[in-house]
């Protein structure tokens, strides 16, 4: 019974594989790292199945030895060890074929940000021709203009329209002088407007009769209100000359 037939014949082929993806020219990197793939899904079978073999040879070669059957036990041991240098390679073919997906898949990303950083490269060389340095300043001169100009036109709608702006100086002294001349109106006319002594109503009822001592302190205080009212009038005269005075002199 041949044991390893398929194994042996398995294991070339799947190497195969490995290497006509590694070295296909026909083949983009995104199908070479599935091919890669389902290679090793392959040798992950081919590993487990191998290992079930190797636990079936320990468990053969301890029955034999219970039973007295050493050569039998070692007959088993003596597969158990080829197992084991088949399942080494099986191994040794799935971290080689781990290892190309590895960098295949790392070489396509390096390659993919290439083409990005190439495209934006790109992209930048077309919009500097468009907008050259030159071209900046340009605008920026342009827009620069333009503020100056708007701020000219907001400053000049601004400015007060007053036809009088020139003759404030001319209204002041007019109104300056129309107040003096109000003034003095109000100073010649004041003495003459309280010239009167204002003395309370003279009651229309009758007055009640006084007797004798009543009516001597009525006489006197009749006699000191003449004489006030006599002074008030000299002291009226006075101020009103006094003034009429004064307004000559300024005159002059």
């Amino acid at each position: 019974m041949n044991w390893f037939g398929k194994k042996k014949a398995a294991a070339p082929s799947t190497t195969s594989q490995g290497s006509s993806s590694g070295g296909g020219t026909g083949l983009n990197p995104g199908a070479t790292i599935i091919k890669l793939k389902e290679s090793i899904q392959s040798q992950e079978k081919r590993e487990e199945h191998t290992q079930r073999k190797i636990d079936s040879m320990i468990t053969d070669a301890k029955a034999k030895m219970a039973k007295g059957d050493k050569k039998g036990a070692l007959y088993a041991m003596k597969r158990k060890k080829l197992l084991e240098s088949e399942l080494d390679k099986i191994q040794n073919v799935k971290m080689t074929l781990e290892t190309q997906v590895m960098n295949l898949e790392s070489a396509t990303q390096n390659a993919e940000t290439f083409k990005a950083m190439a495209a934006g490269k790109n992209a930048m060389q077309n919009i500097r021709k468009d907008v050259g340095i030159e071209k900046v300043d340009d605008l920026m001169d342009d827009i620069r203009e333009e503020l100056e100009m708007a701020n000219e036109i907001s400053d000049a709608i601004a400015q007060p329209v007053d036809p009088f702006a020139n003759d404030e100086d001319e209204l002041l002294a007019e109104l300056e002088q129309m107040g003096a001349d109000d003034l003095e109106a109000e100073l010649l006319k004041a003495p003459f407007a309280k010239n009167d002594v204002l003395l309370p109503d003279v009651p229309e009822a009758k007055l009640p009769n006084l007797n004798d001592a009543e009516a001597e302190e009525m006489r006197k205080l009749e006699a000191e209100l003449a004489v006030f009212d006599d002074d008030v009038r000299v002291h009226d005269d006075v101020h009103v000359h006094v003034a009429v005075e004064g307004d000559c002199d300024n005159d002059w």
